[in-house]
């Protein structure tokens, strides 16, 4: 009998195509039931579960509601802003005295080459409908929990307002300040343990999931990524970048990370 640990990100509903979604992810519901109708036969196959939760405040760094144009206006949407335009003063941080941090950190952020800040949709405040998991996927989870008599392991990230977090492991700009922004080393190890494959699925491929993968290629042993599958068939990327998909499958599979379907697991 083939055994699997999953590792499931950000499952929530505000990332579901789904009414009153705050940014929905085109396909992300049938992901998840899709991942629960499989889940809940193949219980006695998996070993742990892990769900990562994105977790915010209603006001951070990385959401309209942190931001103004120069005129006092509100900030659209996807909006990218950078060091150099929040120097020039084509925006502003709603609180004045932030002025000088933020700075600091679009600039720390930028240093990186892998990012620019995006102002995103308010989503995933904790304690709000947005923040909870797909209604057939938690039920699946409740229904391994009470099989297996084990606990699923949920992991809040994000919860720091000053620095953005895609991956499920680190935030953007870790903060030394703040130890939920900083490497989770004790997840990592976790989740380095041999003996069964590691299944990976989530929302949105092309961000979040993207983002923790990376941080696996650096941390895990190699022969941990080569017992990795990533579930294509319940993960979907945030509409417009198809393209930064492609390129993460392409450095997963350069790390040994195989792509597979939930459909042919037996």
């Amino acid at each position: 009998m083939n055994l699997y640990d999953l590792l499931i990100i950000d499952p929530q509903n505000d990332f579901l195509d789904i009414p009153g979604a705050a940014l929905p992810v085109p396909g992300a519901a049938a992901d998840m039931q899709r991942l629960a109708d499989w889940l809940v036969p193949h219980a006695a196959q998996v070993r742990s579960i892990t769900v990562t939760l994105d977790s915010h405040a209603s006001v951070g760094v990385e959401r309209t509601t942190f931001w103004l144009r120069a005129d006092g206006a509100a900030v659209a949407p996807f909006t990218v802003i950078t060091a150099a335009e929040l120097a020039r003063g084509d925006y502003r941080p709603r609180n004045p005295a932030l002025l000088g941090e933020v700075h600091a950190y679009l600039q720390a952020l930028e240093a990186s080459g892998q990012r620019q800040l995006v102002v995103w949709p308010v989503h995933c405040v904790l304690g709000t409908w947005g923040h909870n998991i797909h209604s057939g996927l938690s039920e699946a989870l409740a229904a391994w929990e009470l099989a297996t008599g084990q606990i699923v392991n949920k992991v809040l990230k994000g919860q720091n307002p000053l620095t953005e977090q895609y991956s499920a492991f680190k935030a953007e700009v870790p903060r030394a300040d703040d130890a939920r922004s900083l490497l989770n080393k004790p997840l990592i190890q976790a989740l380095s343990a041999q003996g069964a494959t590691l299944l990976i699925a989530g929302e949105a491929s092309s961000h979040c999931v993207a983002a923790s993968v990376a941080d696996l290629i650096d941390t895990l042993p190699a022969a941990r990524l080569q017992g990795t599958v990533l579930l294509t068939d319940c993960m979907s990327p945030v509409t417009g970048f198809e393209t930064a998909v492609q390129e993460f499958l392409a450095r997963a599979s350069a790390a040994g990370i195989k792509a597979g379907r939930v459909a042919s697991l037996a």
